[in-house]
């Protein structure tokens, strides 16, 4: 059924402005733990999906970790009552001060992505006088069937080490004394609705854990990253990602060794769909072949679809008039300010209210200051 939004508390707020539907948040997390957390896995909140300080003290509260890829991501997670122990420190381009960060709070672990990584972490770790906790993220070289933006698990993308070189790692490793690796880290992309990859990567990982106990290495935990997607098209027939089947293929194809822990990095499947941008209608521009909805939201309040091509679902809140076809655009002074092209809507006006759909997830966190735009505000299903 169509989510309900309490339209006539919107009409008093200014546009345009995020909206949380924290008890659709919560939903998620409570599937997450019935599917996940239940059967032991241990599951980090990545933290680049969503930093909202409400949205990050229910996750606390759910019992998740966190995943960072930055010292400020490590800062904000800490400030949110986070423990070190539930942070896992992920990026291919750490830099020194924000590895001492890391260093400093004692976190879970540092997923490295290169060997040169790894020895300046020592050196690091050396100077101030700590073990660093080491998971080395390798590239599994498995398809994720998504953006190419947001493929990472290939062996031409930046991320990882590649397999082949793990003869020079196990070389290292024994002159690295302020290391302890720990883990292997994998993650081949983001918004991954086919689960078939997901079983092709149980399959590298477990060759993979095969070569590292013939080296005599012993690991204590297998981070196997994240990337689950939403469905973005039909928001209302799928508010929930199906937890049930993704924990599900890592449970039948993942060769567990005993007392070994698993570790998932789940962002936008858990935060995507709580999370809507409200906009205004400001003018309604005619066209030869098509209709302009020019709104007040832009690419500065959600870049996806001018960065990744993305087509977010829209809704329009204030009509119920008959179907008319509408390119949806922002005020930006770019042409790929453009949430929609050719979308069929009812006919709208001057001041009608739209909601831009799954916006939780990479929305209000890459909103930018272009054209010299004020940061939004941001409210939530509690409070209006």
């Amino acid at each position: 059924m169509p989510h309900v939004f309490p339209v006539n508390k919107f009409r008093s707020l200014q546009t345009p402005f995020y909206y949380y539907d924290l008890t659709l948040f919560q939903e998620t997390l409570d599937k997450v733990k019935k599917h996940g957390l239940s059967k032991g896995y241990h599951v980090h909140y990545a933290i680049k999906a969503n930093f909202n300080f409400r949205i990050l003290e229910l996750v606390r509260e759910a019992g998740l970790g966190i995943d960072c890829v930055s010292g400020k991501e490590i800062e904000r997670a800490i400030e949110a009552g986070f423990s070190p122990d539930q942070i896992a420190f992920a990026g291919v381009g750490k830099t020194d001060d924000e590895i001492r960060t890391g260093l400093k709070y004692n976190i879970f672990s540092f997923n490295c992505e290169s060997l040169q990584e790894l020895e300046v972490l020592n050196q690091l770790a050396k100077e101030a006088g700590k073990m660093a906790t080491v998971s080395v993220r390798l590239n599994p070289n498995v398809e994720a069937k998504t953006h190419k933006y947001i493929t990472t698990g290939l062996n031409e993308n930046k991320f990882g080490i590649n397999p082949e070189m793990l003869p020079q790692l196990f070389e290292m490793l024994p002159g690295l004394d302020n290391i302890k690796l720990t883990g292997i880290h994998f993650h081949i992309g983001s918004q991954i609705r086919d689960l078939k990859p997901f079983a092709d990567l149980c399959e590298k990982v477990n060759l993979v854990q095969d070569r590292f106990e013939q080296e005599g290495v012993k690991l204590a935990h297998i981070n196997v990253g994240g990337g689950y997607g939403i469905n973005y098209e039909n928001p209302d027939e799928e508010p929930h990602p199906d937890f049930e089947s993704f924990f599900g293929v890592f449970e039948q194809h993942l060769d567990v060794r005993e007392g070994q822990q698993v570790h998932f990095e789940l962002g936008r499947s858990l935060v995507g769909q709580c999370g809507n941008l409200i906009s205004k209608v400001l003018f309604v521009k005619e066209g030869i072949n098509t209709n302009f909805a020019v709104i007040d939201a832009g690419m500065t309040e959600l870049i996806r679809p001018a960065l990744y091509q993305a087509a977010h679902n829209v809704d329009v809140l204030t009509s119920e008039k008959k179907p008319k076809t509408y390119d949806v655009v922002g005020p930006i002074c770019e042409t790929s300010d453009t949430f929609r092209k050719g979308i069929q809507l009812p006919e709208v006006k001057r001041g009608d209210l739209v909601a831009i759909r799954s916006a939780g997830a990479y929305g209000e966190v890459m909103s930018s200051g272009f054209n010299l735009r004020e940061k939004v505000k941001a409210y939530y299903s509690d409070e209006v």
